[in-house]
This record gives structure tokens, sequence and C-alpha cells, in this order.
């Protein structure tokens, strides 16, 4: 399984409530430079958090590869989530190619968990930072990290 974790690109500080904060035109240009780093991957799945950060930086990805399928809205990847959760559903696409879209700290603890096999080495997800894992089976310590790329 080849696995990418993308982090929201930059967001307004401030909203009616924090899944309601839209992505600043900064963040929307460090998604496109995230984006560039997906060009040609056989994507298989794009899955986002439901808050609006998220769901704009998985629209924008997917405009710029030129992916046919939608975004998956699902509710196992907003900020405070349990890694465990996303690891039920990897468990079901071994072999698949899939990006998530998320927040920290979710996302860097479930980097460091698939990686280190545990959360308290969390990998460093700034706004649009991407990570590329591979493995045999999406389980704790049982992936490599091949790549941990941020936006300029």
């Amino acid at each position: 399984m080849r696995l990418w974790l993308l982090r929201h690109g930059q967001a307004e500080p401030q909203a009616a409530s924090d899944a309601a904060r839209e992505l600043t035109a900064h963040g929307r240009e460090e998604v496109r430079q995230a984006a560039a780093q997906l060009a040609g991957r056989p994507l298989t799945a794009i899955l986002a958090s439901p808050y609006v950060r998220a769901q704009q930086t998985a629209e924008l990805v997917r405009g710029a590869l030129g992916f046919a399928g939608k975004v998956g809205t699902v509710p196992w990847l907003t900020p405070d989530s349990d890694p465990r959760e996303v690891l039920k559903y990897l468990d079901e696409r071994a072999g698949a190619e899939v990006l998530l879209v998320s927040h920290q700290p979710l996302i860097g603890a479930l980097g460091g968990l698939l990686v280190h096999g545990h959360r308290q080495d969390p990998l460093p997800m700034r706004t649009a930072s991407l990570a590329e894992l591979e493995g045999d089976i999406p389980a704790a310590g049982l992936m490599e990290l091949l790549a941990l790329i941020h936006p300029r």
C-alpha cells in the first residue's frame, strides 16, 4: 500500500467555528505545491475531513491531478480523531494508493504510529506538508516513510 498524508493548507485564523475555517490565498498556493508532488500517481481514493479547509484542500488536489473520482468525506479524519479509527479503514485497502487530507494533531500522530509503532514521535506536519508512506500492511510500525515534503 502507498499512503499519502496531507495536512490542509493555511487557513484563516477565525470563523464561526473551527470546522468552518477556509483556506487563505497562501494556503491555496501551498496546496498547489503539494499537489504537484502527486502528479502522475495512480491514486485510488482521496478522503478528507468534513472541515471546510480540508475539503477545499482535497478539491484543489483533485482538480490539479484531474482525479476522476469524488472526494470521500469521512468523520474519522478530524483534528482530534483517534488514529486507530483510520487504521480500521486502511486495513480494508491493502494494495491501494490513498490520499488522506486531515489536520494536526491527527495527521502527525497517524504518521508516527504507522512508521514508529507509537504516537510519541509524530511526524512534523506543517500546513500542506505531504508524507509518503509505503508498506505491505497499513499497521502500527509496519510502514516506511519514503518522503516528507513541506511547502516553501
